[in-house]
């Protein structure tokens, strides 16, 4: 049997990147998308490659179509018909309350988180539906539904259109063979904290989880990877949380 091929965008740092190594340890080729770090991106494919897949990355945009049209164009003629998405890159801007919040910043989130994740499962559903079969998985967020007051509720709001985004496209996508499911993770200790202007972020918030520490950025790719495994073969419009209970 062939390798599944699974595109990960935002592929190239924390939770994108740990995806695109356990899905290689699973038997997956991968295509790893990403914006600006092409040498992290490409440490990420020689990771890929070393645990035994094929491995390509593209730098992509995925707020743009034509960017996107030219991932999945790369990753079918470098590593064969795509068979699963995983829509994982998305941005936050500075940490704030909405009101202080420039208006350049809330599009971006939205062109990037909403905008990005649709184009992508745009392009992998014609693919998909043109064999009958795929998985896409969607990074969602426990923002979505805890609303994120006071930090980025303008990310929340993204996030909760994954969610309505995941829910709709499983019910439209499914009798043609396509699964569509999510994770929603919760705080978990990656860089997107410093970027966000907050590195201490994740240690100050473990008194308020339940199990009281941040999660791993190994913790959400298994979760990812299982969804696009056949043991989740009857799984579709779930939002899976995994945020420690929050």
């Amino acid at each position: 049997m062939s390798r599944p091929v699974t595109v990960v965008t935002g592929g190239s740092r924390g939770i994108g990147a740990a995806t695109c190594l356990r899905l290689a340890a699973e038997g997956h080729d991968v295509v790893v998308g990403y914006v600006r770090a092409a040498e992290a991106a490409e440490a990420v494919a020689d990771g890929v490659r070393k645990a035994g897949g094929r491995s390509v990355p593209v730098r992509v945009d995925t707020s743009v179509e034509a960017d996107v049209a030219r991932l999945f164009e790369v990753a079918q003629e470098r590593l064969g018909p795509v068979t699963g998405l995983v829509n994982n890159a998305a941005v936050t801007g500075p940490l704030g309350r909405l009101a202080d919040t420039d208006p350049a910043v809330l599009r971006r989130v939205v062109d990037v988180n909403l905008l990005g994740a649709l184009l992508c499962s745009r392009r992998a559903a014609q693919l998909m539906m043109a064999r009958g079969s795929g998985v896409i998985v969607n990074v969602s967020s426990a923002a979505a539904t805890l609303g994120s007051p006071g930090e980025y509720v303008h990310y929340a709001a993204t996030k909760a259109a994954v969610d309505a985004l995941t829910l709709g496209l499983a019910k439209e996508l499914g009798p043609d063979g396509i699964r569509v499911n999510a994770v929603a993770p919760g705080v978990i200790d990656t860089e997107i904290h410093t970027t966000m202007g907050d590195p201490d972020r994740p240690r100050r918030a473990a008194a308020t989880i339940p199990l009281r520490r941040p999660g791993q950025a190994e913790e959400i790719a298994a979760a990812v990877a299982w969804l696009l495994s056949p043991d989740a073969s009857y799984a579709t419009g779930a939002v899976l949380r995994v945020s420690g209970g929050m």
